[in-house]
């Protein structure tokens, strides 16, 4: 039952991704397959997108954990970490002689070796920058590669195997496997870094901010010397983390003390428009699709980074243009009777925030509503029943789905995120909220009491029951 950490890839030729489904393992194994191998998959449950996404890329999937999908044995196993030591596949696993590791130690062996890793970091930012960093460097020709979480609009999926030197990766600070719990950026071999955001999250298994911080600390520690650091001032435990590794790096950020700041911040219904500085020096003016200041600062620290792996503010400014962002991330679903949906991926009170401030820029003097459902492990917990009050008293209208139940993250109802609170501190302050019972009944309150004019922001960091396009279809039918 050896688990290796630098397998030998001459000798490989059908691995088998155990918890497949995950969009990270999903879209590893495509890659994979792409590369030439055999690839084999099994999950718990398997449905649309991914179901589709991997029959599209020819990767069988067995429905279930069990031994038997060990037989006949593969190469190496790549174990996802949605699954424990206790799961059967996994136990029965152990009892054999396959090799086994990490998806992040997969992608670092297989994919990273002979490439530049340019890793995106932080509580906030990193999906949508490092597809708007990949997609910059596209667009000025370096061919390069990437691999996200989540779906580029413009690479049409999460992943894009270049032939250039530079690897665009989305650096997760959540743990590897049940056999490794250090984050997963720590396998990924970093040459250069943009750290976006530093906060408290994943209540479930890091215990407060200084372990979070810890995290970060140790991926720029393992930055070669000289290695570009790219760091964002907005958040002050990144400048604690960054001062306290001891190496250069360059700021970002939308204040004046920022190597890299963004002036004269404009959105014309259709994309922002923004002048980037440099060491108070102008270095180009910038307009890209997205919505937000949130964006905006994530284009300057891609353009900070670019800057500093060779590219000008010309060669920059092609790919910001063009950028479509990515899925689920402030994504328009659709507008019916006046009433524009948006689905977003926010689970976090700041993304909450920025996410409110990014619609009410966009669509200035229009009524916002903001529905959220308590879903992520930290969103579940207690541990943000204020912050997300705060952050959703900034729409006109707020609505709360159901705490979503996680059999493999139990908690006890003292523990719980607590709806019907947070509705009656919102409506103390004179705040119309509501605790919806289901996502039919959240459907079936906007259809009632939306006018033309409204917009409805959807945010989940999961699938919140298909509610955007629910809405979207009810409105365009009704």
């Amino acid at each position: 039952m050896p688990h290796v950490t630098e397998p030998d890839l001459r000798g490989i030729r059908h691995l088998h991704c155990i918890a497949i489904a995950g969009v990270g393992m999903a879209t590893l194994a495509a890659m994979l397959k792409e590369r030439g191998y055999r690839v084999t998959g099994s999950d718990r449950e398997i449905y649309p997108p991914m179901s589709d996404f991997l029959a599209q890329a020819d990767i069988p999937v067995i429905q279930g954990y069990q031994g038997e999908n060990l037989s006949p044995a593969p190469d190496l196993v790549v174990v996802g970490n949605a699954v424990s030591r206790t799961n059967p596949e996994v136990a029965a696993l152990l009892d054999t002689a396959i090799p086994y590791i990490s998806f992040p130690q997969a992608v670092g062996a297989f994919f990273l070796a002979d490439k530049r890793p340019l890793v995106v970091a932080g509580t906030h930012g990193k999906t949508t920058s490092t597809a708007l960093l990949a997609w910059v460097l596209a667009q000025a020709g370096r061919s390069p590669s990437l691999l996200v979480g989540g779906i580029s609009r413009n690479f049409g999926q999460g992943y894009c195997l270049g032939s250039g030197r530079d690897f665009v990766i989305e650096g997760d600070e959540y743990d590897s496997a049940f056999f490794d719990k250090g984050p997963k950026f720590l396998h990924y071999r970093p040459q250069a870094v943009l750290l976006n955001a530093i906060e408290f999250d994943h209540a479930d298994i890091y215990q407060d901010l200084d372990q979070i911080k810890s995290a970060f600390r140790r991926l720029l520690e393992i930055i070669p010397s000289g290695a570009p650091i790219v760091a964002c001032n907005d958040f002050p435990e990144v400048l604690h983390v960054a001062r306290s590794v001891g190496k250069p790096f360059v700021t970002f950020g939308l204040n004046e003390r920022a190597d890299w700041q963004a002036h004269d911040i404009r959105d014309d219904g259709r994309q922002l428009a923004f002048t980037i500085t440099r060491g108070q020096h102008a270095w180009g003016r910038f307009t890209c699709p997205l919505m937000g200041r949130m964006n905006v600062r994530n284009a300057l620290g891609v353009s900070a980074l670019a800057e500093m792996v060779g590219l000008s503010a010309h060669e920059v400014a092609p790919g910001m243009a063009s950028f479509l962002g990515v899925e689920r991330r402030q994504e328009l679903v659709g507008e019916a009777k006046g009433i524009a949906i948006i689905d977003d991926f926010a689970h976090h009170p700041t993304a909450v925030t920025v996410a409110i401030e990014a619609v009410q820029l966009r669509y200035p003097g229009r009524r916002i509503w903001a529905v959220f459902e308590p879903r992520s492990n930290t969103c579940r917990r207690k541990v943000f029943q204020k912050p997300l009050t705060e952050a959703l008293g900034r729409a006109d209208r707020i609505l709360l789905g159901p705490v979503f139940t996680k059999p493999q993250d139990p908690l006890a109802a003292a523990d719980l995120f607590a709806p019907a609170e947070l509705v009656a501190d919102l409506q103390a302050r004179g705040k119309y909220a509501r605790a919806g019972s289901s996502v039919s009944d959240l459907c079936t309150r906007l259809t009632a009491e939306c006018r033309a004019g409204d917009v409805v922001l959807v945010m989940s960091n999961g699938a919140f029951g298909g509610l955007p396009c629910q809405l979207l279809t009810t409105l365009q039918n009704g």
